[in-house]
């Protein structure tokens, strides 16, 4: 999908009772070894525009940085775990329902026999009419630094606060907004997301001390293996049924964590009925 999987992996933390706090920097630390080992498929393959993805790494370092210091001011707040929970509600929700419905369109124009308009590259709007502009040719782009900057910074903003690598957000906005063909966006989708949390990790671990070292391991070896079997199925599928199946899985994460903000829990340890002598 040309995500790292930060967006399942630090919910799914939280779900097994990981401090967000931990669950962030280390989960964070998990999306390297999965975005490493699906990026150098892409490599091999020719679909990785490096470019492309330098200057989106140069506008996430600065994200990060600025995360890194917000993470820990709502740390100290007291108001960290609510914010990250409220955040991937929201970011999640809005930007899965929107993939979904113009990949189910996508679909259907296709059934119909048009080509899905959004797929096309080299497609102009208001992005490519800014200053400043360099010429991406692996992309096939000659598109302003000043939006890729701005979705670098982003994308490294979010890394910092809630552990992702950011592709769910990437890889629509490279699509839709900038209109990068496809198949180049997820290969440098997942370079970028390399270096990003790298950096993110590593200032985590040295300014906040929230990375456990074990349970990181243990992710990244998972995520190793996970990746290059999801390179090969991906080459099975369409861009539209890509899109379509990375949006559902947005959702679905999304609906978890509103439940589970929303819905006040049963008490577990209530003494209701029991017979106390």
């Amino acid at each position: 999908f040309g995500v790292g999987g930060g967006f399942l992996i630090t919910p799914l933390l939280i779900f097994y009772n990981i401090p967000p706090a931990i669950a962030v920097a280390t989960g964070a630390n998990q999306v390297i070894a999965s975005s490493f080992s699906g990026a150098l498929s892409h490599v091999k393959r020719g679909t990785l525009d490096f470019k492309l993805g330098g200057v989106l790494l140069a506008g996430g370092i600065v994200g990060s940085t600025a995360g890194i210091f917000v993470f820990g001011f709502l740390r100290r707040l007291g108001q960290l775990d609510l914010f990250i929970s409220l955040l991937y509600v929201v970011l999640l929700g809005t930007v899965g329902g929107l993939m979904l419905v113009e990949s189910v369109n996508a679909l259907r124009a296709t059934r119909g026999g048009a080509a899905p308009v959004l797929k096309k590259p080299g497609q102009h709007n208001w992005i490519h009419r800014l200053p400043l502009k360099m010429r991406f040719r692996a992309s096939k782009l000659f598109v302003s630094v000043i939006p890729v900057l701005g979705l670098g910074a982003g994308i490294g903003f979010l890394s910092s606060i809630m552990g992702v690598g950011g592709g769910f957000i990437m890889v629509p906005a490279l699509i839709y907004l900038l209109k990068v063909p496809t198949n180049v966006v997820i290969g440098t989708s997942l370079f970028q997301i390399i270096f990003t949390s790298a950096y993110t990790t590593l200032v985590h671990a040295t300014t906040n001390q929230t990375v456990d070292v074990m349970l990181a391991f243990l992710l990244m070896a998972g995520g190793v293996a996970g990746a290059q079997y999801g390179a090969k199925a991906g080459q099975r599928l369409r861009g539209e049924q890509l899109r379509a199946l990375l949006a559902l899985l947005v959702l679905a994460v999304a609906i978890r964590l509103a439940i589970d903000l929303f819905v006040t829990p049963p008490n577990r340890y209530s003494l209701t009925g029991v017979d106390l002598g």
